[in-house]
């Protein structure tokens, strides 16, 4: 059975309502339909260490988070818009990920060879193709596979102070992304599984 893993960014330390936690739990769950094993970590509730290095000490929470990255096939991240950049929650993980950017395994394929990033993106500003295309190349460097159409994205409109987490409804289009998302990672994921990158050492 795959596994997928959701680091969600937001600022909002539990208890506290967050788009980007609902947005990532419908994507969890349309997954969990498509028999993908699931588990939502939101960041902010752990120390996650600024840096660069795969342990920065003095009871760093990475480390913990960084095995349980490696135990996924799949990799969600989930972030809100902040002018029109990924939260700085979202930069510390991709920052923390960039510690392993140059590790490799016995094939000298690098250690997330095989596995499936997509994103989740929420705002109230225009910007969520920027944010996605951020990850997107974050993500591909650092070794992750993306799948057609991989992020999920709802933004509000301009100036106003309405969340994702305030409609009555998931709009159609979102849902519908959503489902589709979560349709071509777990596919992607299974291809992988079965038809490894080949050896570059």
């Amino acid at each position: 059975m795959a596994r997928a893993l959701a680091l969600v960014c937001t600022l909002s330390p539990s208890p506290k309502p967050s788009s980007s936690q609902l947005l990532a739990d419908q994507i969890m769950a349309e997954l969990s339909g498509l028999g993908v094993q699931g588990e939502t970590v939101r960041v902010v509730d752990h120390d996650v260490r600024p840096g660069v290095a795969q342990d920065m000490g003095d009871n760093d929470a990475w480390p913990a988070l960084r095995r349980k990255v490696l135990a996924a096939d799949i990799l969600l991240v989930a972030t809100p818009i902040w002018l029109g950049h990924p939260s700085s929650v979202c930069q510390r993980v991709l920052e923390r990920l960039n510690a392993d950017i140059s590790e490799t395994d016995d094939e000298g394929r690098q250690l997330t060879s095989g596995k499936v990033g997509i994103a989740a993106v929420v705002g109230n500003e225009d910007g969520a193709h920027k944010v996605s295309a951020d990850l997107f190349q974050g993500l591909n460097d650092l070794g992750f596979t993306l799948s057609p159409g991989a992020v999920s994205y709802w933004v509000g409109e301009a100036q106003h102070g309405t969340d994702y987490q305030d409609l009555d409804e998931t709009p159609e289009a979102v849902a519908a992304t959503t489902h589709t998302l979560a349709v071509n990672a777990a596919h992607l994921a299974k291809v992988l599984a079965e038809n490894p990158y080949p050896s570059v050492s």
